[in-house]
C-alpha cells in the first residue's frame, strides 16, 4: 500500500501564517479528489476546529505530543494520500517529531529581514531532521502576509539562500480575508467575491507547490511533483 505524503506546515515563530496555510492546503487537496487527515500539532487546535467548519467532510486529529506524533502519523499515512500537520509555534520537540516523520516541510515567514533572519534559529531543528533523515523532509520558504505592493529584495534573496531553502514564487498576500475566514468557518474560496482575490492566489501557490496533486492528475506522480519537484 502507497503511504500518504506527509506535508508539515512548521516554524517555531507563532503568528506567521501556520494555521491558514494548514486548513487551506487541506481544503485544497480534498477538492482535487484526495483522501485528506489534518494531524492539528498545536495546542490551541485552532486548525482542526477551523476544519471541522470549513470542509467538514475532511478528517481530522490532534496529536497532543511528540510521542503520539511519531506513532501516529506513520499509521494517518496508510489511510489517506495526504496528511497534512499543523505544527506549534514555540515547541521544539513537537517540531522534531514532526519533521523527522514528514516528507515535506512548508515555512511559513513573513515577508521581512527580520523574520528571515530569524529562520536561522527556527530551522535548527530542520537541519537536525534532515541530517538524520539524509536530506529529508525537503523544505521550502512560503512567505506569508505580504504588502501587495512588496516586492522581494536582494537581501531576502540572499537570506534565504544563505539558509539553503528554495523560496516559493507565489506568497500570501496580508488580507482581511484571511483574518475573517476561522470566524466565518470557511476558507477564502467559499467567502464569495470578496475572496475572490484570496483564493487564486491560494490556487496558485497549492498549484506551484504541488503540481502533480492538481486535479486531473495521477496519482502516481504525488510524490515526485511535490515541493518545487
Amino acid at each position: 500500500m502507497v503511504s500518504a505524503v506527509i506535508i508539515v506546515v512548521a516554524n517555531s515563530k507563532g503568528g506567521v501564517g501556520k494555521s491558514t496555510l494548514s486548513v487551506h492546503l487541506a481544503a485544497w487537496l480534498a477538492r482535487q479528489g484526495h483522501r485528506v487527515v489534518l494531524a492539528d500539532c498545536d495546542t490551541q487546535a485552532s486548525s482542526s476546529e477551523w476544519l471541522a467548519e470549513a470542509a467538514p467532510g475532511v478528517r481530522s486529529v490532534r496529536l497532543a505530543n511528540p510521542d503520539q506524533i511519531l506513532d501516529t502519523l506513520p499509521a494517518l499515512a496508510q489511510e489517506a494520500d495526504f496528511v497534512v500537520a499543523d505544527g506549534p509555534g514555540s515547541n521544539t520537540e513537537t517540531s522534531r517529531a514532526l519533521l523527522l516523520r514528514g516528507d515535506f516541510a512548508l515555512v511559513p515567514c513573513k515577508a521581512s529581514m527580520l523574520e528571515v533572519r530569524a529562520l536561522a534559529q527556527a530551522t535548527a531543528v530542520l537541519r537536525q531532521a534532515q541530517d538524520i533523515r539524509a536530506g529529508r523532509p525537503e523544505a521550502v520558504i512560503v512567505l506569508s502576509m505580504v504588502g501587495k505592493t512588496y516586492r522581494l529584495t536582494q537581501d531576502m534573496k540572499d537570506a534565504a539562500a544563505a539558509l539553503g531553502l528554495p523560496l516559493a514564487k507565489t506568497a500570501l498576500t496580508l488580507r482581511q480575508i484571511y483574518a475573517d475566514a476561522p470566524g466565518q468557518g470557511a476558507v477564502v474560496r467559499d467567502m464569495g467575491s470578496r475572496g475572490r482575490e484570496a483564493a487564486g492566489e491560494v490556487e496558485t501557490l497549492f498549484r506551484e507547490l504541488f503540481p502533480d496533486a492538481a486535479k486531473g492528475r495521477g496519482r502516481a506522480g504525488r510524490r515526485a511533483g511535490a515541493v518545487n519537484g
